[in-house]
Parts: C-alpha cells; structure tokens; sequence
C-alpha cells in the first residue's frame, strides 16, 4: 500500500516531527544521539552489530541514567549473518532474601496495583532487585562481539569524564523525579545542584561514575558480580535494608532463550518468550487480527481501534492470568498463540460495542526503559532494551559508584498465590519488545521502544502501520498510539475528537495522553542493501547511518613533480 493510499482510508492524520536516515554500511538508531554516534563509531572503526549495541548500552547509561543503568535489567534480540535469532534474557530477579511476605500490601489495592506501605517496593534500597544487564552486555559481546570491551566502553567513559549538554528530556525526567532525588545527597549534588534540576544546555558530569565504568573496561562484569563495585552495593545494601547480596551479584545467570515466532499475512514475527509477555501476546494478537481487513478498515478510524482495544484487552486479561518466570509458572505458550484460541477469542468480540474481558487460559510495570535497534550491513542485527525500571530507578546513587539501581521489586506482586508472587530468584515479567519482521526468511523490519506494559501494544500498532497500512517507517514509529487493559482507553492528542467520540459512542472511557508509551526507534532493511532507521519524537532519539564507502581500487592521489 502506498503512503497516498492509507492517508485516504485513515481517520487519522499526522506529520513527522523527525527525518530518517538511510546508508548501505550500517545503522544506529536509539534514544539520544550521542549514543547512536557511539555505536555508529564502532561500526567505522570495523566492529559488528554486537560491538556497536554493546557500546550504545553502555553510552545510555551516562546519557540517559534516568533509564538504564549497569544495575538493571535488560532483554537482547540478536540476530546473526547465518539468519539465526537468540535472546538474551538478562532481566532482574528476586534477591535470593525474598520472599512472598517481605512487604505489607495496602489494603484494598486493586489485583493489578502492587502499592505497598512506605513505597518500600518502588523507592530506596529495599525496592533493588538482582541485576542482569551487565553481565548480559558482556556475554553478548564475548560470544558474538569483535571488539575488545575497553574499546566499546570508551565513549560512555569519555562522556561522563568530560559531560555533556543535558537536554530538555532529560530536565524534565529530573523535575518529575525531584522530590525523591532530593532525599538522597548524592543524587541531590549531581543532579539537583543548589536544590535546583539542571536545566537545558548545563553539563552534567559524572566523574564517579567514569572510574566505575573504567573499572568494569578492565575487570568485566565481574567488577559488579563479585568485585569492588558489589562490594559497595551490598554494604549500601545491608547498611540500609536492602537486600541484594554478594551470592545474589556472583549466582546470576544470562539465560538464552528462543525466540517466539508468530505468523501474520505472510510475515514472520519474532519476539522474546516468557518470562517476557511481549512475543507471546503480539502472536496471540497478530492471530486474532488476521481475519479483519485492517487496511480497508483504514488508520486511526473508530472501527479499527476499536478492534484494536478489544484486542489488548484480550492480550490483557490472558497476560494477568499467565505470565511470569517459566521457571516457577506454567506459562501455556502453544495455547496463547494457537489459532483455536485465537478463533475462541475473536468469536466473543464485539466490533460494535466495548467489552469486559476475564481471562480465558484456566490458568505493575515501570515504564521508564530505553531502546536501541543496531545493524552492521554484514546481516547482524540487535534490536534490545534495557532499563532500571521506573525513572531514576530506585533513585538514589550507590555511594562510591556513581551507579543509580533498579526498583524492579516494584513489579512483583506483594500478595501471596498469584503468578507475579514474590519468590527468591524468580525473573521480572516484562513487556520488552525487541522486536524483528521476516519476509521470505529476510529481516526487514527491526524495531522496539520502552513504556512498561504499554510496549508491545506499541509495537503492534508499529507492525500494523509496516504490514497492513504500509506506511514508511518514520510514519509507523511516529503515529499516534492507543493503550488499554481495561477500564480506560488512553489515546493521544493526535487521535481528532471525530474518532475520539466514535469510540465513546462504543463504550470506551477515553483518556487523553501527551504521549502512550515512549521513543520509539528502528531499522528497515531494503532489498538493494540499503538500510533506513527512524526514531519518533517521543524522546531524543536519533537515527545515524554509515554511509559513503572505501577509496575506489587502484586510487591514489599524487602531486605532480
């Protein structure tokens, strides 16, 4: 379908804020430039898509602490030159100290709140869990990277040495952030100096954390899981009610898992499995959306996001029901993505009118992540996303590192029998979409974003833009976005008060949002070789493309005699 053809069905209009960038050579695409440069300074100097993520990841972590960090969790999707795909699942765990009753519930909460007295689980030390993100950036970059990782940590290291100009998003996170960060002294002095947020356009330096991210260019993963900078956490840890230890940094595991595949007019999708709900719930849509003609119903009119929140409530209702670390739940994959349950489901819907939905399989999320999407131009490709969880994580500093943790303990639920139950060692659930789309066995199509549980309704709605509505790719990263579970359907203010009042009309109780979920970013692979990466307007994202090529053979330049 031409760009002309879905701008005449839609009941949505909209105008791309951001340009795309193309090249034959290789592509970085994440959610600020400067670590899209970093990996796009790898690829020039002849490293591989591994070597660039890795560097990106650690770049991120200076640029965007408000995000990601080396205490965190992260969920990796590579796919190599030979064609095959794995999955690096280095999400957080439960401290091996954990267990189902080390919080107290507030009363009457609803099944899908997970608030508890004193915010104990969301901020401050007790709210930490068991980190995998370094240890999965450095397996990734010993198994299949080029590069050493001295060399791909140079620029995180150079940026928080030396600063860099902080950016209105950023500022912004800080202000959101301010009246926890303002409790801890150390979080205090680097980014609320004189009581203040930093602005946009002052520098934030990081020297601290610069000799932390040396120290891990020298001694790996180990200098967290097991070394100096574990030391340091676990005494923060034990001095103030934590309850990360040393067994817990040196016991963790990367776990590699298949991907999910799903099957959608012709396309194979691809996804992370559990203990991510991300794969499993896009199939499980992508089933039930076949059997309508998405593009004929046309972008952003009533009748399709009307099919489109009933659809999520589904994948909604099922995910509460079935979701969780393998390891310690049955999740029935080859039921949530079987066409049969796909037919029952379709078959209770209502293209007319908003339904309740329970689950059908018998059987609390941060939404502040961030997302990079990486292709070298040799046929490796890592689309991966990685996060500490809420914004600024449990916002406070480890004192002597620099290093902000994660509050993925704020993802567990803190009541007893239920399938998100806390449990020493069990995985996160998360909704971490690394995401990638197959054409005749061919990646065409990479993407992911962060937003908590509001990230794999968005990159469907990404994939529905690509496959059925055939928009460019800037196009279907940019578009507005819808998001429900149930009682409230949010849609942003691109979504025109027509459209808005049809879906009343039908039931929904509509939410206007700035913004449903976060920056989103991704590749396009063409058939000429030539790859396309666009980032939306969602947060500082930046595409950056190696172009241009080698000397042609046998050119020299010579001065005459």
């Amino acid at each position: 379908m031409t760009q002309s053809t879905w701008r005449e069905r839609a009941g949505t209009q909209f105008t791309c804020e951001k340009q795309p960038a193309h090249g034959p050579a290789g592509m970085a695409v994440s959610n600020h430039p400067l670590a899209s440069a970093a990996g796009l300074e790898m690829l020039a100097a002849g490293g591989n898509a591994v070597d660039a993520a890795v560097a990106m990841q650690f770049a991120l972590t200076v640029v965007e602490p408000m995000m990601v960090g080396l205490i965190g969790g992260t969920t990796c999707h590579i796919r190599l030159a030979d064609g095959s795909h794995r999955i690096l699942d280095g999400m957080s765990a439960v401290p091996q100290m954990g267990h189902p009753d080390m919080y107290k519930p507030v009363p009457g909460a609803a099944p899908e709140v997970y608030d508890v007295e004193g915010q104990e689980n969301l901020v401050g030390p007790k709210s930490v869990a068991t980190p995998g993100s370094l240890r999965a950036w450095c397996l990734a970059l010993e198994r299949f990277g080029t590069m050493s990782l001295a060399d791909v940590m140079q620029p995180a290291i150079r940026h928080a040495a030396r600063g860099f100009s902080v950016t209105p998003y950023l500022s912004d996170c800080i202000k959101d952030a301010g009246a926890d960060l303002s409790k801890d002294k150390l979080a205090a002095n680097l980014l609320l100096p004189n009581g203040t947020p930093l602005k946009p356009g002052e520098r934030l330096v990081q020297g601290q954390y610069a000799e932390a991210l040396t120290l891990v260019s020298q001694q790996g993963e180990k200098a967290l899981h097991g070394g100096p900078l574990g030391d340091l956490l676990v005494e923060c840890m034990e001095k103030t009610g934590g309850f990360v230890r040393r067994d817990d940094l040196t016991g963790y595991k990367v776990e590699e898992r298949a991907p999910i595949r799903g099957h959608y007019r012709g396309w194979e999708i691809l996804g992370p499995p559990p203990p991510a709900a991300s794969g499993v719930h896009i199939a499980q849509m992508l089933n039930i959306l076949e059997a309508y003609d998405i593009a004929k119903m046309g972008f952003g009119t009533v009748d399709t996001l009307h099919l489109l929140a009933e659809v999520l409530k589904i994948a909604f209702a099922d995910r509460a029901e079935a979701s969780g670390d393998p390891d310690f739940v049955k999740v029935p994959v080859e039921r949530i993505v079987s066409r049969d349950y796909a037919d029952q489901r379709r078959k209770l819907l209502d293209i007319a009118r908003a339904t309740q939905w329970t689950g059908g399989l018998q059987a609390a999320e941060g939404q502040d992540t961030t997302h990079l999407t990486v292709a070298d131009g040799k046929g490796n490709v890592v689309s991966t996303t990685q996060t500490i969880n809420s914004l600024f994580g449990a916002r406070f500093i480890v004192p002597g590192t620099g290093m902000i943790p994660n509050n993925y303990m704020n993802n567990y639920d803190p009541r007893r029998g239920n399938a998100l139950s806390i449990a020493p060692g069990k995985r996160v659930t998360t909704s971490m979409s690394p995401m990638m789309a197959l054409r005749d066995g061919k990646v065409r199509y990479a993407l992911g974003l962060p937003g908590g549980r509001k990230i794999f309704p968005s990159a469907l709605q990404a994939l529905l833009n690509l496959i059925d509505h055939g928009m460019d790719l800037q196009e279907a990263v940019e578009a507005p976005r819808i998001w429900t579970e149930g009682p409230v359907l949010e849609v942003e203010h691109g979504i025109p008060a027509p459209v808005r009042q049809g879906l009343e009309a039908r039931g929904h109780k509509l939410k206007i949002m700035p913004t449903v979920a976060g920056g989103m970013n991704a590749i396009q692979f063409h058939d000429d070789g030539t790859m396309t990466g666009a980032a939306c307007w969602r947060a500082d994202g930046t595409a950056a493309a190696l172009g241009g090529g080698l000397a042609r053979a046998g050119v020299r330049f010579v001065l005459p005699a």
